[in-house]
This record gives C-alpha cells, sequence and structure tokens, in this order.
C-alpha cells in the first residue's frame, strides 16, 4: 500500500542468492520440489502450489516442502499462513537457516519486527559476516525507521561485495530518505554502471523530484527502452523515467506518451477494480450513519497520540507531515499499515464465505472491544516512534477507515490533505508506486477514485461534524502562515516559529516528496496538469461534476 517510489524489500548479494540447492538432504527425496521452485521463481504459483501439495500429502514433515509452502504464501501477502509453516518448519529442522531467514522475512512483511530482528540476530550470531544476513538486518531496521543504524551494515557488505547493483540501489533509497541527495545521486551513479539495463536505478534518480537527466542520460535511457519484450518491471520503470526527464525538457506530448506507457506496463500485472472501491465506499456509507455512532458515544480508547493524515496520494500530505513534524511534540513516522490490517482482521475470511465481514461487523463489536482496538493499534505503532507527545500515521487510504478511528481512537486528530482534482489525479497518474494505489494506472480509474474518496469524505463531514480538518493544498500554498496557524490550533499544539521554516527540519522522509518539502512552498507545480490538457478528456469525464465544485 505504500506510496514509496522503491521496493520495501531486502536485496540479496547475487552471487550468494539462497539457492534451494541448499536445502536439507530430505529435498533429494522429492526431486519434483526443484521444479516447484522453479515455478515459484518464474511467477507460476498455481503450478507450484500443485506440485508442493503433491509432496506433502505423501510426506507430511518433508520440510523442504512446507518451507516451499510458505514461500508461496508470502508471495501471495498470506503472512498468517507463511509465519505459521515456518515455525513448523523450524521446530522440525532448527538448523535450516533459510527456512529462518523467510520465517523473519514474513515476521517482517506482517509488521513484527521487533520479532523479525530477533530472527536476523540469531542468523547472524551463526554467521556474523553473511552479506545476506546483514542485509536482512538492515532492511528491518529501515522498516522500524532506524535508517542510520541501517547504513554502517550496508558499507560493511560493499566492503565484501563492493559489485551488488541492488544492495547499491537500496543504499541510495537510505541516503535519499535521509537528505543525503548528493550521496544519494553518486550510490545511484553507482548502479547505473554496475547495471544500466536496471530502470528502477533511472525512476529512483526521477523520483528525487529536484532531479535534472542529463542529454546523455535520456539517450542512454531510450537505448533501453524495447518495442516488445525486455523485462516489464525495467520497462515501467524506465518509462516514468523518460516521462519525467522529458517533462523537465517541456516535452510534454512525448512525457505524456512514455508516463501512459509506463502505467499501462504496471496495469497488467496489478489488477485494480473500480466496482469494489464503489462497493467498499457505499458500505462504509450505509453502515457508518449518524445513529450508529450516536449508539457508540464514549467508546474507544482516550489516547489523543495519533494524528491521522489522510487523503489521496500526491495530495500534500508529506508537507502536512514535515510541517507538523518539524513542532517539538510531533514526530513524523511512515504511512502505517496498521488500520488497514485492522480493518482487514475485522473482515476476516470464511472458507465458506470469502466476503469480508468489515465494516458491517462494526456493528456486532461490544463496547469495550473499541477500546482494546484502540490500546492495540497505540502498542503495534509504538516500534516506529520516540517519546513525543504525539505521532503521525499518513497513510492516505486511511480515508476510508475514518469510521473506525473515530471509534477506537475518538480524540485522535484527522486531516484530510486535499488538492485540485485535475492537478491530484494527474500527480497520481505520473506516480510509479513501488506498491498499492492500483487505481492510478488509468485516468479514467484515477478520476472515479476520486469521486468515491470525495463522496466518503462528504459522508465523514456529515455524520461526524468538525471530526476531521480538510487543508487544501491551494490555500496553503497561497498563504502558508495562516494554514499553518489554522494547522496547529485543530491539532491543540501552541504555535512555534520551526513549523513556518519546516523545510530546515532534518527528519528522515520515506515519500516520493522528501526533496520538495525541504525546501520553501513553491506555486510552480500548482498548474503543471495544463500542460497535458490536450490528454486528460478521460480523467475530465471521469470527474464528471465534480469539476462544478473544483472549477478549471
Amino acid at each position: 500500500m505504500s506510496t514509496a517510489a522503491n521496493n520495501p524489500d531486502a536485496p540479496t548479494i547475487d552471487s550468494l542468492n539462497h539457492s534451494d540447492a541448499a536445502l536439507p538432504a530430505s529435498a533429494k527425496k522429492h526431486p519434483e520440489l526443484v521444479t516447484a521452485a522453479e515455478h515459484l521463481q518464474q511467477g507460476e504459483l498455481s503450478k507450484a502450489e500443485t506440485l508442493i501439495r503433491d509432496v506433502l500429502k505423501k510426506d507430511p514433515t518433508d520440510v523442504s516442502a512446507i518451507r516451499l509452502l510458505a514461500d508461496l504464501g508470502i508471495r501471495l501477502n498470506r503472512f498468517d499462513d507463511a509465519k505459521l509453516l515456518l515455525e513448523r518448519c523450524l521446530q522440525l529442522a532448527p538448523d535450516f537457516h533459510l527456512a529462518r531467514h523467510n520465517y523473519a522475512s514474513a515476521l517482517m512483511r506482517s509488521q513484527k519486527l521487533e520479532a523479525a530482528l530477533e530472527q536476523a540476530e540469531k542468523l547472524l550470531s551463526l554467521d556474523a559476516n553473511n552479506a545476506n544476513y546483514l542485509l536482512l538486518k538492515a532492511t528491518i531496521l529501515v522498516r522500524m525507521g532506524d535508517h542510520l543504524s541501517a547504513l554502517p551494515i550496508y558499507e560493511q557488505v560493499f566492503a565484501q561485495y563492493p559489485h551488488q547493483a541492488k544492495a547499491q540501489l537500496s543504499y541510495g533509497h537510505i541516503l535519499k530518505t535521509l537528505g543525503r541527495v548528493d550521496e544519494a545521486i553518486s550510490a545511484y551513479r553507482k548502479v547505473i554502471k554496475l547495471r544500466p539495463e536496471l530502470g528502477e536505478v533511472y525512476w529512483s534518480l526521477a523520483n528525487l523530484k529536484t532531479f535534472r537527466f542529463s542529454d546523455e542520460d535520456i539517450a542512454a535511457m531510450r537505448q533501453q527502452v524495447t518495442e516488445q519484450g525486455g523485462n516489464a518491471e525495467d520497462q515501467s520503470h524506465l518509462a516514468f523515467a523518460l516521462g519525467k526527464a522529458l517533462e523537465d525538457k517541456k516535452e510534454f506530448d512525448e512525457s505524456f506518451k512514455f508516463y501512459q506507457r509506463g502505467n499501462a506496463i504496471r496495469s497488467i500485472g496489478h489488477v485494480y477494480s473500480p466496482k469494489k472501491n464503489m462497493h467498499n465506499a457505499v458500505r462504509q456509507i450505509h453502515t457508518c450513519n449518524a445513529e450508529f455512532f450516536k449508539q457508540r458515544q464514549g467508546v474507544g480508547c482516550t489516547a489523543k497520540d495519533p494524528i491521522f493524515i489522510v487523503g489521496l496520494p500526491r495530495a500534500g500530505s508529506t508537507l502536512l507531515e514535515q510541517i507538523l513534524a518539524s513542532h517539538s511534540q510531533v514526530e513524523g513516522t511512515a504511512e502505517l499499515p496498521d488500520i488497514i490490517a485492522m480493518s482487514r482482521m475485522l473482515g476476516g475470511k470464511l472458507k465458506n464465505n470469502p466476503a469480508s465481514k468489515y465494516p458491517e461487523i462494526l456493528a456486532d463489536l461490544p463496547p469495550e472491544q473499541f477500546k482494546a482496538l484502540g490500546e492495540s493499534y497505540l502498542k503495534t505503532t509504538r516500534i516506529q516512534r520516540s517519546d513525543t507527545p504525539y505521532f503521525i500515521d499518513k497513510m492516505p487510504n486511511n480515508f476510508m477507515h475514518i469510521g473506525l478511528i473515530h471509534l477506537i481512537l475518538p480524540n485522535a486528530k484527522i486531516i484530510d490533505a486535499r488538492r485540485h482534482p485535475m492537478a491530484g489525479c494527474f500527480a497520481g497518474f505520473k506516480q510509479l508506486f513501488a506498491q498499492g494505489q492500483t487505481f492510478t494506472y488509468k485516468l479514467e480509474d484515477i478520476g472515479h477514485y476520486y469521486r468515491n474518496y470525495v463522496n466518503v469524505m462528504d459522508h465523514w463531514d456529515k455524520v461526524l461534524p468538525g471530526r476531521v480538518l480538510r487543508v487544501q493544498y491551494e490555500d496553503m500554498v497561497a498563504d502558508a502562515e495562516t494554514q499553518i496557524r489554522r494547522l496547529l490550533e485543530y491539532c491543540e499544539l501552541p504555535f512555534e516559529e520551526q513549523c513556518l521554516r519546516f523545510y530546515e527540519t532534518d527528519r528522515a522522509i520515506r515519500t516520493p516528496s522528501s526533496e520538495q518539502v525541504r525546501q520553501p512552498i513553491f506555486k510552480e507545480g500548482l498548474e503543471q496538469w495544463r500542460n497535458y490538457e490536450a490528454h486528460l478528456g478521460p480523467l475530465k469525464q471521469a470527474l464528471g461534476p465534480l469539476l462544478e465544485r473544483y472549477p478549471i
């Protein structure tokens, strides 16, 4: 779901990639597992699953098969199932280090970061210089927000393996997050020398936003573009990078073609359902009505710690976070997945009924459970925080879950970062997101998504009047001080001068706007979409009557 532009998973050292040739001797009994592993690597998951389950029917305690089935679960984001399988695997074979590495990864992916770090440390206690174990630990630390501790680990790995492109790329991402832009660019340039075909490195440079490609860079990228074939991931990254490079050169028509190409490639493997999105919005509106909240007054955890920033990506949420995180009492964290994970947990899924029970299940919860859920949220997010009184959760998609947030944390602040639909939707269309946000791949889809977002927010305004503060990006650009004072007043924070100089605040920022919010507010981005207006007919049509509310 993250809007971060880069892959969040740990890189591996090319010369030490984990191989199923290194599995326990039990794998030799079932050579079909080698074929299953090949299917997994090629993304042929159903073929892999059939072979693995056939082995487990014959040999239920084969740890190689159990580990492969867990690997399949991780690839399908079924982390709880994967964890259970890997725990069984390690019970049977405590020295199966590849299974332990997978177990740490599954824990990390499900946000059980302290437990994941404990498993990484166990591996390192056995082999302190193992580069893959070191990279695993570094990735977990990054997930925890401890970027500074991850840097020397990467440097230790590079001392052994200086020519590892993927690890160097991740190193560049950390440097960018910490605001060390020149060093990040240098790291990315090393990646280009090592693997010039790796499209992600060009997008990583483009995603700095303030970086400008040279003519030589653009020529090098064009050489990598294929008419057909090629690695889809590399080709989509190259397309978005060329779109940005040509936009900077004011070659807008060709720039749009590359943005369109990048989105078209991404949409192939990332399915989005507009009907499902609309259905989910309708269910929230139908379930969480005024009477529903009236009957549940006084429930939830009374803590005031969280400040939620919701909306659409690229709507100014990172700017609002940076302003608030400049206050002495507030800490910026990240786009935390905890509320969305909670909604999925509440929804459940039964074998005879695969539909989610959320949000309707909220009506069946006893009052004390809302308090327990609020306390659970504070506990699971604790690892992302230090000791400041307040912290920010800026997962934009939480706008769909404001009813849940209000019930479990009635004193939490909620801010809606909003941007003009044409500007905001097109900004999302030209942004390559690492995961989630699949509605951005088509202009029609992002337009309809924006309409659903506004409908849901209108509903919250109606049934929870005054609960959410709306901050219009254009108003912030026009009169920053007035809007910043309004923002602090809503959050019940005393005014602090440094909030006006938010661009001087030194902190890790994990989103695509990281370099933009390290500068004073500028007006140039407000009307960028007009350079592409000739191509945006489908977006206008999808937004429909909403454009009467936001005239162009």
